[in-house]
């Protein structure tokens, strides 16, 4: 029986649908461990997201060195450090410590681990490659923000419609603006802060998903907050095939081509990868998603979902 202090493994899972099998059978079960133990020593989400933060810069640190063994250092660092990113959501949904900070840092560890990754890279490669380098890691670093941020919001839409708004982390700009204008600069200075980036954030991925919106909002106009049964499953059979592609654009996916283009000397590889066959599934997914949005529009309109 499943108690408080006890959780399951998969009662810290999102769900099997957004589940990819690496972070199933590796990431999620160390994840879960780190989780107990942080618990019983009363250690928060947020400080597990900023110990990561540590492990990842420090991996980025070693890909500088053209050096087998400092390397594989590296790698390990890197997979410690994403260990702690699957314990700190994990541990979240154990303590039900759930806040706009948390998605904040959360996305703002990884940027950090990727970022020092970049410029480790760009200095071991500029005494061959000089300036072009870093305009390449640049432009694929833009480009790897928008990827992650887009995978992460098409998984808690699937996940709304799966599970529940208890069951997502979905946002939108609306809300988080009466949020913002509720806060003072005096007394809520820092979560004030917060909220204006998170809702930054938000607003990117809203502003690349303009089908979406439109369908979202027709649902919330006719239905309110009573999502019809039937549209709940006919989206998730047309979210579900997107699902692995969220998952090849989030960590394991380029953290292999990572590995293998660094443990080959070749680490500029990484950057090529990202900004093609990367941005291919991006733009599949963003029309794949766009397009049956608009399809489910046009039936929400005609009364489709009516009882």
């Amino acid at each position: 029986m499943e108690n408080q202090s006890h959780p399951t493994l998969e009662s810290t899972l999102k769900s099997a649908d957004t589940e990819e099998v690496i972070d199933i059978y590796f990431y999620r079960p160390i994840g879960y461990r780190w989780a107990l133990l942080f618990q019983k020593l009363g250690v928060t989400p947020n400080a597990v997201t900023i110990a990561s933060i540590f492990l990842g810069v420090g991996a980025g640190v070693c890909f500088y060195f053209d050096n087998i063994w400092i390397s594989l250092l590296g790698i390990f660092l890197l997979m410690w450090a994403n260990s702690y990113d699957s314990a700190d959501g994990q541990l979240a949904r154990m303590t039900q410590k759930f806040s706009p900070l948390g998605r904040l840092l959360d996305g703002f560890a990884g940027d950090l681990w990727f970022a020092s990754i970049y410029i480790a890279i760009c200095l071991r490669l500029a005494p061959v490659w000089g300036w072009p380098i870093w305009v390449l890691a640049i432009i694929a670093g833009l480009f790897h923000s928008r990827q992650a941020s887009m995978a992460d919001y098409y998984r808690n839409i699937h996940l709304l419609f799966l599970k529940g708004k208890s069951g997502s982390e979905l946002d939108n700009t609306k809300e988080l603006t009466e949020k913002y204008d509720s806060l003072t600069w005096g007394g809520d200075f820092f979560s004030k802060i917060v909220t204006f980036f998170y809702r930054s954030y938000t607003r990117g991925q809203e502003n690349w998903s303009p089908n979406f919106q439109q369908m979202f909002g027709l649902l919330k106009e006719k239905y309110g907050d009573i999502t019809p049964e039937k549209f709940r499953i006919e989206f998730r059979e047309k979210s579900l095939p997107l699902m692995k592609w969220t998952n090849v654009l989030s960590f394991n996916t380029r953290a292999i081509v990572l590995f293998l283009s660094v443990l080959v000397s070749q680490p500029w590889v990484y950057f090529v990868f990202e900004l093609t066959v990367l941005n291919i599934i991006l733009i599949y997914m963003i029309r794949k998603h766009e397009g049956f949005c608009r399809d489910f529009s046009q039936k929400i309109e005609r009364g489709e979902y009516d009882k």
